[in-house]
């Protein structure tokens, strides 16, 4: 992390950092505006989330890690694309990052990527995630081990990101991807499980659809298996989620499931999951 921002960090007050954050955009105090806007400080919720300008926060990145002779070219290409949606403003500073890095020297691309990782700013850390995503030159093996630090981050906004930068590439490569999270449900970090499922979902929110898991969520068993009684409510949610897009599609599996699952395990944590997993169908008054 650069001086600047270390010295931004020690002159924010209590107050701004132990904020709950605000309901509505126009509720965030200028003062927190401004800090996310600098990069400065994390989001809190996803209101504070969503209000982040991501090209304003470029145009003051930039400049702290030495790139201010990049402004004009990144920005003009970004500002032509006339984006607003949150997710694809993303991912296209992050492709304008991936064109930047290209142009560099192995170090540079290293002390820069560096730097974008381990920002004290989410939102930067959402673009590096990203960059690993949109970068076709790394295989499936190397995608998910650059994408795992993202899924462990200790910021919700950028796990999120962290699963639907690789939604394309899992989609693409469903059985070997499915392999390699199969060691990741087993993982003694919640946050990497609950990646494994998140990412895996069929129908997924704000995410293409997975048409194969939709026809046929058998081929996902095996990460759920594991998951089915896990301690963690952050994946008990995600298990519960997926299995409640899989019953949009096939209903009769997942009551078979949930059934067989239901008689294999008494435990609180497996009962919250598999009411989770089927409320649309008690909505729909099939269970």
């Amino acid at each position: 992390m650069g001086l600047i921002v270390i010295e931004k960090m020690n002159s924010i007050s209590d107050t701004i950092l132990q904020r709950k954050g605000a309901r509505k955009v126009n509720e965030i105090p200028p003062e927190v505006v401004s800090l996310l806007q600098k990069g400065a400080l994390e989001s809190v919720n996803l209101t504070e989330w969503l209000a982040v300008d991501h090209l304003e926060l470029l145009r003051n990145i930039l400049p702290e890690i030495g790139l201010e002779q990049e402004s004009e070219p990144m920005l003009t290409a970004l500002y032509a694309q006339n984006e607003k949606r949150i997710m694809k403003i993303i991912p296209a500073v992050a492709n304008e990052w991936l064109v930047l890095l290209e142009r560099q020297q192995p170090a540079e691309q290293t002390r820069i990527f560096s730097l974008l990782i381990n920002h004290r700013s989410d939102s930067v850390r959402c673009w590096a995630a990203y960059i690993v995503g949109l970068n076709e030159k790394l295989n499936l093996q190397q995608k998910f081990s650059g994408i795992r630090p993202f899924a462990a981050d200790s910021h919700f906004g950028v796990r999120e990101i962290s699963w639907m930068a690789v939604r394309e590439l899992i989609i693409n490569n469903l059985e070997q991807s499915l392999n390699i999270l199969t060691n990741w449900v087993t993982d003694l970090d919640p946050n990497i499980r609950r990646f494994a499922i998140e990412s895996t979902r069929p129908q997924g929110v704000w995410a293409k659809h997975i048409p194969v898991l939709k026809e046929n969520p058998t081929l996902a068993l095996p990460l759920l298996e594991i998951v089915k009684s896990d301690p963690s409510r952050y994946v008990q949610d995600s298990v519960g989620n997926w299995l409640n897009d899989a019953s949009k599609s096939n209903p009769d599996w997942v009551i078979k499931l949930c059934k067989d699952w239901s008689e294999a395990s008494i435990i609180k944590e497996t009962k919250r999951i598999v009411s989770r997993a089927q409320r649309s169908l008690s909505k729909d008054g099939l269970v």
